[in-house]
């Protein structure tokens, strides 16, 4: 019986059109009312563009019958995270402070997809103003989890991953700044790809930080990544024919990232190192003082650049938002700018410690998040719940961006459990294969 549509790769979704066996057309109207129709579409969808969405499927449809198609996902239709511009369509962060805010050009990565055949299905609720890795927001909507609707899906890119996760879109694209990408993707048992800090273009994507804002995809599949990666740069797909663990270096990263692990991130941790050195991968432990020394910087660095792009427009209307999030915001206001230079500056030297101490591995391993999802309704009344769980969603994919790495979470094969692979800035292909070989040991 062949797989429904919902649940096939976004690849598996352009292998068909290329071969006559799907319309782009009628592919476009099966996700238009599957997120129409579903009971969580309207807590995933902050709004469909179905107008667009079926102009851009039957030029598609007209490239693939006349043999011109642009790109192996021309014709597949994608998710787009609700701080992309959109031209003559809502673009507002998840946030009140941005309601009606209607831009008139697309987000330059947005331009580049389209014209490679991309559909547009619409924008995705998130965190407000991106700046939360659970997901939660009470100002526009909470995506559900898949693995429990009465918890969070992870943010800030939550309904990103759900679109995916629910088989409302076979892809989607989000952002991540400290994890915003790969928690959601890790929760949702996704595969979600965090890209180098200006590797993608952020023209056009409202910021939250833009010394740590990059732009990545979450998508059911390695492969996927690897040529939603092409069709948003523009560039040639990676080769990931006969990747292969054999021989593979890989590092587990003691320092910050194991600590204060609960029970079934640590077991799908330990289960899916077993299988990648099953699969022929040497594995190594190691510690890198650097990582918690960089971690201590984050509370310096994040919330005072954020300020320093949103006070403003913030305190003309403090009112609108989550109280946590215009807390976190304010925190910024606490940081003297020779503080926030010293770190900056240091965090360069730490980045040139850690990349050294690395040089030799093909990635780096770690649990991408420490927790489970947790409960909604708990963080929504419990504040000590709340900023626990927020600091540990965060804390081991913030290494990431603190380290200029690109990195990968993969699901491990259990619920709400990824494994993250990092490598250093620039290195998506090498990446990307190496992924694809641990795909298939873990799956």
């Amino acid at each position: 019986m062949p797989k429904p549509w919902t649940q096939m790769s976004a690849a598996e979704l352009g292998r068909a059109i290329e071969a006559g066996k799907i319309n782009p057309v009628e592919l476009a109207e099966h996700f238009l009312d599957a997120a129409t129709q579903h009971p969580m579409g309207e807590r995933i969808y902050a709004r469909l563009t179905p107008a667009r969405a079926r102009g851009e499927a039957m030029s598609a449809a007209a490239r693939a019958k006349a043999g011109l198609r642009r790109h192996p996902l021309d014709g597949v239709p994608l998710s787009w995270k609700d701080l992309f511009d959109s031209a003559g369509v809502a673009t507002e962060s998840g946030s009140a402070l941005l309601k009606g805010r209607v831009p008139q050009a697309d987000a330059l990565v947005l331009q580049t997809a389209t014209l490679l055949g991309a559909v547009a299905l619409g924008k995705t609720h998130m965190s407000e103003l991106a700046f939360s890795g659970l997901g939660l927001n009470p100002v526009t909507a909470t995506p559900p989890c898949i693995n429990d609707d009465q918890a969070v899906p992870g943010g800030s890119s939550s309904g990103a991953a759900a679109s995916v996760a629910f088989g409302l879109a076979p892809a989607a694209i989000g952002s991540d700044t400290g994890g915003s990408v790969r928690i959601p993707a890790a929760w949702n048992d996704l595969v979600g790809l965090k890209t180098t800090h200006g590797l993608l273009s952020t023209q056009g994507v409202v910021p939250l930080c833009d010394s740590f804002d990059t732009v990545g995809p979450i998508a059911r599949s390695v492969e996927d990544c690897a040529l939603l990666l092409s069709l948003l740069s523009g560039s040639t797909p990676p080769d990931l024919t006969g990747a292969s663990l054999s021989g593979a270096r890989f590092a587990v990263l003691q320092t910050a990232a194991l600590d204060d692990l609960r029970p079934a991130p640590a077991r799908a941790f330990e289960a899916a190192l077993a299988r990648l050195s099953a699969a022929g991968a040497q594995i190594t432990q190691i510690t890198a003082p650097e990582v918690a020394e960089a971690l201590s910087l984050a509370a310096i660095l994040f919330p005072a650049e954020a300020y320093a792009i949103w006070g403003p427009t913030i305190e003309a209307a403090p009112h609108k938002m989550f109280p946590r999030i215009l807390d976190r915001f304010r925190s910024g206001t606490q940081i003297p700018a020779t503080d926030y230079i010293t770190a900056r500056r240091r965090l360069t030297e730490l980045r040139a410690i850690f990349a050294a101490r690395t040089r030799g591995f093909d990635a780096i391993l770690l649990p991408t998040s420490a927790i489970l999802p947790p409960h909604a309704k708990r963080l929504m009344t419990e504040d000590a719940y709340y900023v626990s769980e927020n600091l540990l969603a965060l804390r081991n994919t913030r290494i990431g961006n603190l380290m200029d790495q690109c990195v990968l979470t993969l699901p491990t094969g259990h619920a709400s459990c990824g494994l993250s692979l990092m490598t250093a800035p620039k290195g998506e292909a090498r990446l990307l294969r190496t992924g694809q070989a641990a795909e298939r040991a873990l799956s």
